[in-house]
Protein backbone atom coordinates (compact mmCIF):
# COMPACT_ATOMS: atom_id res chain seq x y z
CA UNK A 1 0.00 0.00 0.00
CA UNK A 2 1.53 3.77 -1.05
CA UNK A 3 1.00 6.45 1.28
CA UNK A 4 0.52 9.50 0.13
CA UNK A 5 2.07 12.66 1.65
CA UNK A 6 1.00 15.56 2.32
CA UNK A 7 3.03 18.68 2.17
CA UNK A 8 1.26 21.71 3.56
CA UNK A 9 1.20 24.53 6.33
CA UNK A 10 -2.28 22.93 7.39
CA UNK A 11 -0.81 19.83 7.54
CA UNK A 12 2.23 20.59 9.81
CA UNK A 13 -0.21 21.78 12.90
CA UNK A 14 -1.81 18.72 15.17
CA UNK A 15 -5.11 18.92 14.87
CA UNK A 16 -8.08 17.19 17.09
CA UNK A 17 -11.19 16.22 15.70
CA UNK A 18 -13.93 14.55 17.55
CA UNK A 19 -17.24 12.65 17.65
CA UNK A 20 -19.82 14.52 19.50
CA UNK A 21 -23.27 12.55 20.87
CA UNK A 22 -24.66 10.03 24.05
CA UNK A 23 -24.33 6.85 23.55
CA UNK A 24 -21.68 6.53 21.16
CA UNK A 25 -18.71 3.89 22.63
CA UNK A 26 -19.30 1.56 20.08
CA UNK A 27 -18.74 4.23 17.29
CA UNK A 28 -16.74 2.87 14.50
CA UNK A 29 -15.89 6.81 12.68
CA UNK A 30 -12.38 6.69 14.58
CA UNK A 31 -11.49 3.70 12.95
CA UNK A 32 -12.65 5.33 9.74
CA UNK A 33 -11.00 8.92 9.94
CA UNK A 34 -7.93 8.25 11.71
CA UNK A 35 -7.52 5.64 8.68
CA UNK A 36 -7.38 8.62 6.44
CA UNK A 37 -5.14 10.61 8.29
CA UNK A 38 -2.36 7.52 8.72
CA UNK A 39 -2.54 7.19 4.72
CA UNK A 40 -2.02 11.40 4.69
CA UNK A 41 0.72 11.05 7.02
CA UNK A 42 -1.30 14.16 8.85
CA UNK A 43 -0.19 14.47 12.69
CA UNK A 44 -4.47 15.05 13.10
CA UNK A 45 -6.38 12.54 15.24
CA UNK A 46 -9.96 11.55 15.78
CA UNK A 47 -11.50 10.67 18.81
CA UNK A 48 -15.09 10.06 20.58
CA UNK A 49 -16.51 13.04 23.18
CA UNK A 50 -19.56 11.08 24.44
CA UNK A 51 -21.35 14.06 26.66
CA UNK A 52 -25.11 14.17 27.95
CA UNK A 53 -25.15 17.71 26.89
CA UNK A 54 -23.43 19.15 24.05
CA UNK A 55 -22.09 22.32 26.58
CA UNK A 56 -19.63 19.55 28.15
CA UNK A 57 -17.64 20.07 25.51
CA UNK A 58 -17.44 23.98 24.58
CA UNK A 59 -14.21 23.68 25.67
CA UNK A 60 -13.07 20.92 23.11
CA UNK A 61 -14.63 23.08 20.33
CA UNK A 62 -12.79 26.49 21.85
CA UNK A 63 -9.43 24.85 21.61
CA UNK A 64 -7.15 26.09 18.93
CA UNK A 65 -5.96 22.49 18.24
CA UNK A 66 -10.12 21.68 16.98
CA UNK A 67 -10.32 21.00 13.17
CA UNK A 68 -13.69 19.45 13.58
CA UNK A 69 -16.20 17.25 14.46
CA UNK A 70 -18.81 14.78 13.87
CA UNK A 71 -21.97 15.67 15.63
CA UNK A 72 -25.08 12.60 16.06
CA UNK A 73 -27.64 12.63 18.60
CA UNK A 74 -29.00 14.13 20.72
CA UNK A 75 -26.80 17.20 19.81
CA UNK A 76 -27.60 17.41 16.30
CA UNK A 77 -30.42 20.12 16.73
CA UNK A 78 -28.20 21.87 19.92
CA UNK A 79 -24.82 22.41 18.47
CA UNK A 80 -25.44 24.82 16.31
CA UNK A 81 -25.08 27.74 19.56
CA UNK A 82 -21.37 26.95 18.60
CA UNK A 83 -21.87 28.16 14.94
CA UNK A 84 -21.18 31.18 13.41
CA UNK A 85 -22.12 30.03 10.43
CA UNK A 86 -24.37 27.30 8.72
CA UNK A 87 -24.59 25.98 5.33
CA UNK A 88 -27.88 26.42 3.43
CA UNK A 89 -28.50 22.55 3.51
CA UNK A 90 -27.92 22.32 7.44
CA UNK A 91 -30.24 24.65 8.12
CA UNK A 92 -32.89 23.15 6.08
CA UNK A 93 -32.45 20.12 6.64
CA UNK A 94 -32.43 21.48 10.55
CA UNK A 95 -29.68 19.17 12.25
CA UNK A 96 -26.01 19.62 12.05
CA UNK A 97 -23.69 16.79 11.93
CA UNK A 98 -20.48 18.25 11.34
CA UNK A 99 -18.53 21.38 12.39
CA UNK A 100 -16.06 22.59 10.04
CA UNK A 101 -13.06 24.69 11.14
CA UNK A 102 -12.57 28.07 8.55
CA UNK A 103 -9.96 31.06 9.33
CA UNK A 104 -10.87 34.23 8.56
CA UNK A 105 -8.27 36.59 8.97
CA UNK A 106 -7.22 36.05 12.61
CA UNK A 107 -10.76 34.81 13.77
CA UNK A 108 -11.67 30.97 13.77
CA UNK A 109 -15.23 30.30 12.15
CA UNK A 110 -17.12 27.38 13.22
CA UNK A 111 -19.30 26.38 10.36
CA UNK A 112 -22.45 23.67 10.44
CA UNK A 113 -22.95 21.29 7.92
CA UNK A 114 -24.54 17.81 7.11
CA UNK A 115 -23.10 15.46 5.46
CA UNK A 116 -25.73 12.61 6.34
CA UNK A 117 -27.96 13.83 3.03
CA UNK A 118 -25.16 13.96 0.94
CA UNK A 119 -23.76 10.30 1.73
CA UNK A 120 -27.31 9.46 0.88
CA UNK A 121 -27.48 11.29 -1.94
CA UNK A 122 -24.12 9.57 -3.28
CA UNK A 123 -25.70 6.35 -2.58
CA UNK A 124 -28.93 7.08 -4.78
CA UNK A 125 -27.68 8.35 -7.50
CA UNK A 126 -25.16 5.87 -8.16
CA UNK A 127 -27.93 3.02 -7.74
CA UNK A 128 -29.92 5.58 -10.24
CA UNK A 129 -27.44 5.76 -12.78
CA UNK A 130 -28.03 2.04 -13.61
CA UNK A 131 -31.95 2.44 -13.47
CA UNK A 132 -31.85 4.29 -16.86
CA UNK A 133 -35.28 5.05 -18.84
CA UNK A 134 -38.77 3.57 -17.22
CA UNK A 135 -36.55 1.74 -14.47
CA UNK A 136 -35.24 4.75 -13.17
CA UNK A 137 -36.21 5.82 -9.48
CA UNK A 138 -39.09 7.74 -9.15
CA UNK A 139 -41.46 7.30 -6.17
CA UNK A 140 -39.38 7.27 -2.04
CA UNK A 141 -40.31 6.07 1.11
CA UNK A 142 -39.01 7.42 4.45
CA UNK A 143 -39.81 5.00 7.34
CA UNK A 144 -39.25 7.41 10.79
CA UNK A 145 -39.42 11.04 11.29
CA UNK A 146 -36.50 11.89 13.37
CA UNK A 147 -33.61 14.10 12.96
CA UNK A 148 -32.56 11.31 10.28
CA UNK A 149 -35.46 11.20 8.30
CA UNK A 150 -34.99 14.89 7.29
CA UNK A 151 -31.78 14.28 5.85
CA UNK A 152 -33.79 10.98 4.02
CA UNK A 153 -35.99 13.12 2.46
CA UNK A 154 -33.77 15.90 1.59
CA UNK A 155 -31.42 13.42 -0.22
CA UNK A 156 -34.27 11.91 -2.04
CA UNK A 157 -35.43 15.52 -3.36
CA UNK A 158 -32.20 16.51 -4.68
CA UNK A 159 -31.95 12.88 -6.20
CA UNK A 160 -34.95 14.01 -8.25
CA UNK A 161 -37.34 11.80 -7.37
CA UNK A 162 -40.62 12.38 -8.36
CA UNK A 163 -42.64 11.28 -5.12
CA UNK A 164 -41.76 11.16 -1.14
CA UNK A 165 -43.60 9.37 1.45
CA UNK A 166 -43.08 9.47 4.80
CA UNK A 167 -44.38 7.15 7.51
CA UNK A 168 -43.78 7.47 11.58
CA UNK A 169 -45.64 6.27 14.41
CA UNK A 170 -46.14 9.47 15.58
CA UNK A 171 -47.84 11.16 12.53
CA UNK A 172 -48.10 14.38 13.77
CA UNK A 173 -44.16 14.46 14.33
CA UNK A 174 -44.34 13.58 10.47
CA UNK A 175 -45.99 16.34 9.24
CA UNK A 176 -44.13 18.86 11.13
CA UNK A 177 -41.35 17.78 9.07
CA UNK A 178 -43.93 18.38 6.06
CA UNK A 179 -43.96 21.85 6.92
CA UNK A 180 -41.02 22.52 7.68
CA UNK A 181 -39.78 21.20 3.51
CA UNK A 182 -43.03 23.09 2.10
CA UNK A 183 -41.53 25.67 0.72
CA UNK A 184 -38.70 23.55 -0.98
CA UNK A 185 -40.59 20.14 -1.82
CA UNK A 186 -43.56 18.38 -1.44
CA UNK A 187 -43.97 15.10 0.94
CA UNK A 188 -47.16 12.62 1.47
CA UNK A 189 -47.65 11.70 5.20
CA UNK A 190 -49.04 8.43 5.70
CA UNK A 191 -50.86 7.08 8.82
CA UNK A 192 -49.00 3.51 8.01
CA UNK A 193 -47.07 1.76 5.56
CA UNK A 194 -50.39 -0.31 4.46
CA UNK A 195 -51.22 3.03 2.91
CA UNK A 196 -48.96 3.44 0.30
CA UNK A 197 -50.84 4.42 -3.00
CA UNK A 198 -48.08 3.21 -5.32
CA UNK A 199 -45.01 1.04 -3.92
CA UNK A 200 -41.61 3.42 -3.56
CA UNK A 201 -38.60 2.59 -5.33
CA UNK A 202 -36.03 3.96 -2.84
CA UNK A 203 -37.16 2.96 0.99
CA UNK A 204 -35.09 4.89 3.69
CA UNK A 205 -35.17 3.67 7.29
CA UNK A 206 -34.85 5.89 9.23
CA UNK A 207 -35.84 4.22 12.92
CA UNK A 208 -33.63 2.00 15.40
CA UNK A 209 -33.74 -1.80 14.08
CA UNK A 210 -34.92 -3.14 17.51
CA UNK A 211 -37.91 -1.26 17.60
CA UNK A 212 -39.18 -3.27 14.09
CA UNK A 213 -40.28 -6.87 12.60
CA UNK A 214 -39.33 -8.26 9.20
CA UNK A 215 -43.11 -9.01 8.72
CA UNK A 216 -44.46 -5.39 8.95
CA UNK A 217 -42.38 -4.58 6.05
CA UNK A 218 -43.35 -7.74 4.05
CA UNK A 219 -45.48 -5.47 1.42
CA UNK A 220 -43.48 -2.51 0.48
CA UNK A 221 -41.22 -3.94 -2.01
CA UNK A 222 -42.05 -4.14 -6.06
CA UNK A 223 -40.07 -6.32 -8.29
CA UNK A 224 -36.82 -4.38 -7.62
CA UNK A 225 -35.51 -1.16 -5.98
CA UNK A 226 -32.84 0.36 -3.60
CA UNK A 227 -33.36 -0.25 0.03
CA UNK A 228 -30.97 1.90 2.71
CA UNK A 229 -31.53 1.60 6.16
CA UNK A 230 -29.33 4.22 8.53
CA UNK A 231 -29.43 2.25 11.69
CA UNK A 232 -26.46 -0.14 11.84
CA UNK A 233 -26.46 -1.94 15.17
CA UNK A 234 -26.81 -4.68 14.68
CA UNK A 235 -25.66 -4.66 11.03
CA UNK A 236 -28.37 -6.70 9.40
CA UNK A 237 -31.36 -5.18 10.30
CA UNK A 238 -35.29 -6.07 9.54
CA UNK A 239 -35.70 -3.64 6.81
CA UNK A 240 -32.72 -5.14 5.09
CA UNK A 241 -33.28 -8.59 5.67
CA UNK A 242 -37.02 -8.36 4.09
CA UNK A 243 -35.77 -6.40 1.30
CA UNK A 244 -33.07 -9.38 0.46
CA UNK A 245 -35.97 -11.95 0.21
CA UNK A 246 -36.66 -9.65 -2.99
CA UNK A 247 -34.13 -10.61 -5.80
CA UNK A 248 -34.31 -7.42 -7.47
CA UNK A 249 -33.53 -5.37 -4.29
CA UNK A 250 -30.36 -3.62 -3.78
CA UNK A 251 -29.70 -3.26 -0.47
CA UNK A 252 -27.38 -0.81 1.74
CA UNK A 253 -26.60 -1.30 5.71
CA UNK A 254 -25.70 1.65 7.98
CA UNK A 255 -22.25 0.93 8.30
CA UNK A 256 -22.01 1.82 4.32
CA UNK A 257 -24.28 5.14 5.25
CA UNK A 258 -21.60 5.83 7.30
CA UNK A 259 -18.74 5.79 5.40
CA UNK A 260 -20.39 7.52 2.59
CA UNK A 261 -21.11 10.89 4.48
CA UNK A 262 -17.85 10.04 6.85
CA UNK A 263 -16.01 10.74 3.13
CA UNK A 264 -17.92 14.21 2.63
CA UNK A 265 -16.94 14.82 6.31
CA UNK A 266 -13.26 14.29 5.55
CA UNK A 267 -13.00 16.44 2.62
CA UNK A 268 -14.89 19.15 4.39
CA UNK A 269 -12.01 18.71 7.01
CA UNK A 270 -8.77 18.76 5.03
CA UNK A 271 -10.06 19.67 1.67
CA UNK A 272 -8.68 16.53 -0.10
CA UNK A 273 -10.41 13.74 -1.34
CA UNK A 274 -10.77 10.74 0.88
CA UNK A 275 -8.54 7.75 0.43
CA UNK A 276 -11.58 5.37 0.54
CA UNK A 277 -10.14 2.59 -0.05
CA UNK A 278 -8.01 2.56 3.20
CA UNK A 279 -10.75 4.00 4.78
CA UNK A 280 -13.04 1.12 3.31
CA UNK A 281 -10.05 -1.83 4.53
CA UNK A 282 -10.39 -0.24 8.12
CA UNK A 283 -13.44 -0.60 9.07
CA UNK A 284 -13.31 -4.45 7.09
CA UNK A 285 -10.48 -5.13 9.78
CA UNK A 286 -12.13 -3.73 12.59
CA UNK A 287 -14.81 -5.53 12.10
CA UNK A 288 -13.24 -8.97 11.67
CA UNK A 289 -11.37 -8.33 14.78
CA UNK A 290 -14.33 -7.22 16.52
CA UNK A 291 -15.93 -10.95 15.44
CA UNK A 292 -12.65 -12.60 16.69
CA UNK A 293 -13.67 -11.21 19.81
CA UNK A 294 -16.73 -12.17 19.95
CA UNK A 295 -16.17 -15.66 19.26
CA UNK A 296 -13.38 -15.87 21.49
CA UNK A 297 -16.14 -14.66 24.29
CA UNK A 298 -18.56 -17.03 23.38
CA UNK A 299 -15.44 -19.90 23.81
Amino acid sequence: MTQTVVETDAAQSPKDFHIFGCGISFSVSPTIHNAGFRHLNVPYNYDIQESASIDDVAGLIANERFGGASVTMPHKLHVHKFCKEQTDTARLIGAINTLVVRSSGNQRVIIGDNTDWSGLYSIITNYAEGMKGDRSPKVGLVIGAGGASRAALYSMYRSGLQQTYVVNRTQANAEQIKANFAETFNIIVLASLQDLPCLPDIIIGTVPADVTTEEQFSSIFKTEGLCIDMAYKPRQTPLLTAAQRNKGWSTVTGLEVLLAQAYDQFRLWTDLEAPVEEMKEAVALHEIEKERKAVSNIL
